[in-house]
């Protein structure tokens, strides 16, 4: 029983505070002892999802996600229209996107990347708005800090238990390191976990745990897990990525980062993912091996961590299977956040502990800015991804692209978009020449004494004009915005409008 207080002392004590006394029969919280509902249409109910709402979805599946199109099938059917949809990325796996956008069930859209016949149609004005994009920790930035609101976030899970533990690493379509859901389920409103896994509670390890849960749906299946690493990740090179790798290779070791403990992080391209095996033949040789490894992760990065040439793998995406499966096992791979991974408004991201970040490009301009968004035609192609986050954060950045592509030059007086800026990127490397920026004074120095020949890059776009002629500017129509581009930091760094139609 307990002591009963008089009205002084109450008035004491609820000056600062409002207490409420425990009352047997009028319990505030319900007990719920299962967070599993029979349907993705209930679920949806349940949670209140509305027009003019903000829902999301992570791109861990990569080209072979099914949840996307599920998910709006139902949302379709119930009749709820205006919504945006704020993506890590979109991969030719959302086409689907298309129609809703025609039948007003999407209106808005945010993602790092639009591509496919996605990415036509909205060059194309299929939006009223301009979509945003972002890098991957502008994204982060965005939801952290609250300028992107999310109601509801869709994400799907390998494997989930009834009350929402979930992860990527367990399941019988396991797709790896889950950091771009994190976010999402730190921060969003509501969370709808859907898996083609259920498991007895409690799941054994979990990316997501059910305090930031309210419904778990069980579905046939969340998508490939096959298509992961479709397109962008690839074992074999062509002769230009090799020679291209060389150069990486050969700035790298020539520069004073390379010792026991160096960080680094490989871009998807085939010239950086062939820089990491010709680089494990120059830490042999010197007998260096790296700390830590940043970024998305392949099988490469997973044989140089269990043959011991680098200690921990920080994982934000598994790009493979490979990387998938050694999450589970290597307790020296971690699974981080995208907030940890390069929110650059937090209390310290890891891209800022990188030596090295190597990049790839669509184009690069005099002033070192690099375009990974538009191609040739003035189309939405490429992603933002993490390129500005790694350019900014790495002591140095090497961006790695061919002097030319096709009839295409890639180093060029005026790009289409900035997507990173100059200031940001250290050196460029194509199959035969090595450019410096000129704000780099030490790598100059670095390079040069180590008797590396250097090239302008000034030469380098008067070498690409006089392979294929220097190009003419696509014609934009400036009254006809389709997408913001967002530097990391949340500022505008450049627009891309509606290419105006082509006339004889």
């Amino acid at each position: 029983m307990k002591q009963e207080l008089n009205q002084k002392q109450l008035k004491i004590i609820n000056k600062n505070h409002n207490y409420q006394f425990y009352q047997a029969q009028n319990q505030i919280v319900k007990k719920q002892n299962t967070k599993l509902v029979s349907s993705l249409e209930q679920a949806i109910i349940n949670v209140g999802l509305k027009d003019g709402m903000t829902i999301s979805f992570h791109h861990h599946f990569r080209h072979g996600d099914s949840t996307v199109e599920q998910v709006l099938k139902v949302i379709d059917k119930l009749g709820i229209k205006d919504l945006k949809i704020t993506a890590s990325s979109l991969t030719k796996a959302h086409n689907c996107l298309i129609d809703y956008i025609k039948s007003g069930v999407v209106t808005g859209l945010e993602s790092s990347a639009f591509r496919g016949k996605l990415g036509d149609a909205i060059s194309e004005g299929i939006l009223k708005q301009p979509v945003v994009i972002r890098s991957h920790g502008g994204r982060a930035r965005a939801i952290a800090n609250g300028e992107t609101k999310i109601d509801v976030a869709f994400l799907a899970a390998t494997s989930s238990d009834d009350m929402g533990n979930a992860t990527g690493i367990f399941g019988k379509s396991i797709c790896g390191a889950f950091g771009y859901a994190m976010v999402d389920a730190e921060y969003a409103k509501n969370v709808i976990v859907i898996t083609d896994n259920i498991v007895a509670y409690p799941n054994k390890k979990t990316s997501i745990n059910q305090t930031k849960v309210d419904y778990v749906v069980e579905v046939a299946s969340i998508g490939d897990n096959t298509k992961i690493s479709s397109g962008e990740v690839h074992e074999e090179f062509t002769l230009k990525e090799k020679m291209i790798a060389e150069n990486i290779v050969k700035v790298i070791t020539n520069t004073e980062h390379f010792k026991n403990g160096f960080s680094f992080q490989t871009g998807t391209g085939g010239a950086s993912q062939a820089s990491l095996l010709m680089l494990k033949k120059a830490m042999i040789e010197k007998q260096i091996k790296a700390g830590f490894f940043l970024g998305g992760i392949t099988k490469g990065h997973v044989e140089l961590l269990e043959t011991g040439f680098v200690e921990k793998l920080l994982d934000v995406q598994s790009f493979d299977l490979d990387a998938a499966k050694s999450l589970e096992v290597n307790p020296n791979h971690i699974e981080i956040s995208a907030d940890f991974y390069a929110n650059p408004l937090n209390k310290g991201c890891a891209t800022n502990k990188l030596n090295y970040g190597i990049l790839s490009a669509l184009e690069i301009d005099r002033n070192f800015n690099v375009n990974v968004l538009t191609g040739a035609d003035g189309y939405l192609r490429g992603a933002s991804g993490g390129h500005s986050d790694v350019a900014f954060g790495s002591d140095i950045s090497i961006v790695a692209v061919p002097l030319i592509r096709g009839r295409i030059p890639s180093v060029t007086n005026e790009i289409q978009t900035i997507v990173t800026p100059g200031k940001s990127i250290d050196v460029i490397v194509t199959e035969n020449d090595i450019c410096i920026n000129p704000l780099r004074k030490d790598l100059i120095k670095q390079l040069t004494d180590a008797g590396i020949k250097l090239t302008t890059i000034e030469q380098l776009v008067e070498k690409a004009y006089k392979i294929v002629g220097k190009p003419s500017l696509i014609q934009y129509d400036t009254n006809r915005p389709i997408a913001i581009v967002e530097y990391r930091d949340g500022t505008i760094i450049d627009l891309i409008y509606q290419v105006k139609p082509f006339t004889l």
